[in-house]
């Protein structure tokens, strides 16, 4: 009889991470299918490039905006509720972000887009520190990973079908019901009820005053701040300190986003293996080595080897910081989690800037090799994090 019920649990389980995986996946395409889509709307609001950095701040803003009531949230609704919810309003802001007629409209039309990012941000990763438990093994990784996947289908895919000759709002009504399709097959197995844990009392910013909790958020900033700028500055750092031509420069990013994706989907099988604590020191290093390749060897081609090496690297950090942060005692996951992600959010976003502040005053080899620094750090913290 009890073996009935625990392959009846195994199965259950088995599910749940497939929705999970699914929500993931969604998730990354909604984001990135918005990318390929922002030249036609400052082409169709006739808008310059001061006007269009103030409208994607709204979607920043709109996800830190959400983010601190997260957690309570998800105490009183489930991840469930929640995550459908995004699912909707992803089906219909996506829509009318292509419709949208003037900066007043498209910029509250980005600041909601970024509310929805950031409360299915938070649920999505919720459900899957409880899934992960659950199951008695490293999955967070491949939850990661299946957002990496997402981001690929999502801008790649809008881009094949305005090749094509697909016009946007034809391309956005196709990732519509994709992302209708995934969330319908994975709805019945999301978690419909509220986690039960104790200490639900609190809330986002009263998390951060665990220590524990605070010492990965502060991680998770300095992290987000490495990948934003991979994302913001990398094909610029190419072009003016290594030489290569502006053309292919942006093939620094698309391998380091290559071997972040593929990390990541092997990065559960080597967790199982080594541990969290020994896939940080290791994580760690490779993306210290991958850093310092990039700032100390003066040719293209190394460079991109270093930007290979930092994205495995990386890979699996915040996979690794996150389930650590949703397995705090006295915690919430809910709330720990919703911390961690918005201090983490706040390095992605001042980031670029801090990349570009001390760029202006020094180099951007000196701003890259402050993330060696960084990376050394997370060595170093691995027994505190992850013992």
């Amino acid at each position: 009889m009890s073996t009935n019920v625990s392959l009846l649990q195994s199965g259950s389980n088995l599910r749940q991470q497939n929705a999970t995986r699914g929500i993931f996946f969604i998730a990354g395409l909604g984001m990135a299918s918005w990318a390929p889509l922002i030249p036609f709307v400052k082409a169709r609001l006739d808008i310059d490039d001061g006007t269009l950095g103030l409208l994607l701040f709204c979607i920043a803003a709109g996800s830190m905006l959400v983010m601190p009531f997260t957690g309570r949230a998800i105490a009183r609704l489930g991840c469930r509720t929640l995550i459908l919810a995004c699912a909707a309003v992803f089906c219909l802001i996506l829509p009318f972000m292509m419709h949208a007629t003037s900066a007043v409209e498209i910029g509250g039309a980005l600041l909601v887009f970024g509310a929805v990012n950031g409360l299915l941000d938070v649920s999505m990763n919720a459900q899957a520190v409880i899934v992960e438990r659950d199951s008695g093994q490293a999955r967070m990784s491949g939850f990661h990973g299946f957002y990496s996947i997402g981001c690929v289908a999502g801008a790649g895919g809008v881009s094949l079908l305005l090749w094509a000759g697909l016009m946007p709002l034809q391309a956005i009504f196709l990732i519509v019901l994709l992302i209708a399709l995934v969330v319908m097959t994975a709805s019945g197995h999301l978690l419909a009820k509220r986690p039960q844990e104790s200490g639900e009392s609190g809330g986002t910013f009263q998390a951060l005053s665990h220590p524990g909790i605070l010492f990965i958020a502060v991680l998770c900033f300095f992290i987000f701040l490495i990948e934003g700028a991979m994302l913001d500055w990398s094909a610029v750092f190419l072009h003016t300190e290594r030489g290569m031509e502006k053309s292919h420069a942006g093939f620094g990013y698309t391998l380091y986003a290559i071997a972040v994706a593929l990390g990541r989907l092997y990065g559960d099988s080597l967790v199982n293996a080594f541990g969290r604590q020994r896939m940080l020191m290791l994580g760690g290093s490779c993306a210290a080595v991958g850093l310092l390749l990039i700032v100390s060897v003066d040719l293209p081609g190394v460079a991109l080897a270093g930007f290979i090496l930092a994205g495995i690297g990386l890979s699996n950090i915040i996979p690794i910081l996150f389930t650590t942060a949703g397995n705090q005692p006295d915690v919430p996951s809910s709330f720990a989690l919703s911390a961690v992600t918005l201090i983490g959010y706040t390095g992605l976003l001042s980031g670029p800037a801090l990349i570009g502040f001390v760029a202006h005053h020094s180099s951007l080899t000196t701003a890259f090799s402050a993330g060696v620094v960084i990376m050394l750090l997370v060595c170093s913290s691995a027994r505190r994090i992850a013992r």
